[in-house]
């Protein structure tokens, strides 16, 4: 287990507790006691630590090395019935961007997302989960095949931003997430957005339009990152935890701002501390907002999800 500067005090405790129980189990002195002075003490420190974790903090653990990832999520809640879809039938296949066909029971979903690496190789491979424009590209082909079709979609958002290289704007970076945008606020079956880790830029909203969007309680969504709002402000990244604090980005004020409907509750500690807790809750996240999505004809699910963007916001005439 890797762990955050924040949680060096979890680490000491769960690092005496090991020690603790290797006596007893080595001796024949009786350490019972202590460890339940010990865990009782973990329990508490983890209680507080996390109580009052900040913006900045959460940003890390939304960056967690051990924090499941798209394709985690999908074989979890799918299982063998996932089955991978590839290309935009345009350029090539985009590995950042990866989509297909999954059930939860008997419900067939298109499931859509960013994928990261797990470790070096693996990130080079999935370009560090920053899509071009092909990856938005197939991310819409796959859409309107469910659309044909009749099929939910869900989205997974978890990206630091589309890729900002010279190449990708020369195919139209900005054209194709605009695209996505135009096309996802009219798509005639029902999309549940999710977002799993980092919610950065027009990487984000590329995938990110949805009759509901739901956050995991870790996770953050904004315009731009910390590092890069610090950057531009104070020509420094040594300010990224004032700009986390300032950007509102954290779910909890997502929440309060009206821009993403539900947050999901993640494991103390986060989604990498207990997998399968989370990946139930997602699971049971998704069916439930498709229950209540099922019911609206396709012109009702078109207007309220144009309704529901139009009124994000404040203005004045």
């Amino acid at each position: 287990m890797e762990y955050l500067e924040f949680e060096l005090p979890i680490k000491e405790l769960e690092d005496q507790l090991q020690k603790c129980k290797i006596i007893g189990d080595e001796s024949e002195v009786d350490v019972s006691e202590t460890c339940k002075q010990i865990e009782a003490k973990l329990s508490a420190t983890q209680k507080e630590i996390y109580k009052n974790i900040t913006p900045w903090q959460r940003v890390q653990l939304s960056r967690h090395p051990e924090r499941p990832y798209t394709l985690d999520y999908i074989k979890a809640i799918c299982g063998n019935s996932f089955l991978e879809l590839h290309g935009d039938r345009n350029f090539k296949d985009d590995k950042a961007m990866i989509g297909g066909l999954g059930k939860i029971g008997d419900q067939s979903f298109m499931f859509i997302g960013q994928q990261k690496g797990i470790n070096t190789k693996m990130r080079q491979y999935r370009n560090f989960g920053m899509a071009n424009p092909e990856g938005y590209r197939k991310a819409l082909r796959l859409m309107k095949s469910a659309e044909k079709f009749g099929i939910p979609v869900v989205t997974l958002v978890d990206t630091p931003g589309a890729y900002p290289g010279l190449e990708a704007e020369e195919r139209g970076q900005g054209e194709a997430i605009a695209r996505n945008l135009l096309e996802m606020t009219r798509l005639k079956v029902p999309i549940i957005t999710i977002i799993i880790g980092e919610g950065a830029s027009g990487g984000a909203l590329g995938i990110g339009v949805g009759d509901r969007v739901l956050m995991l309680e870790n996770t953050w969504y904004s315009v731009i990152s910390p590092e890069s709002c610090s950057s531009i402000l104070w020509r420094s990244w040594e300010y990224k935890e004032q700009a986390a604090e300032a950007l509102k980005l954290t779910s909890t004020d997502m929440k309060r701002l009206k821009l993403v409907d539900t947050i999901i509750k993640e494991p103390l500690g986060g989604a990498h501390r207990d997998r399968a807790k989370t990946f139930k809750s997602v699971s049971d996240a998704i069916v439930k907002n498709l229950k209540a999505l099922q019911d609206l004809s396709t012109s009702d699910l078109v207007s309220q999800r144009m309704d529901k963007y139009c009124q994000m916001g404040v203005y004045k005439d």
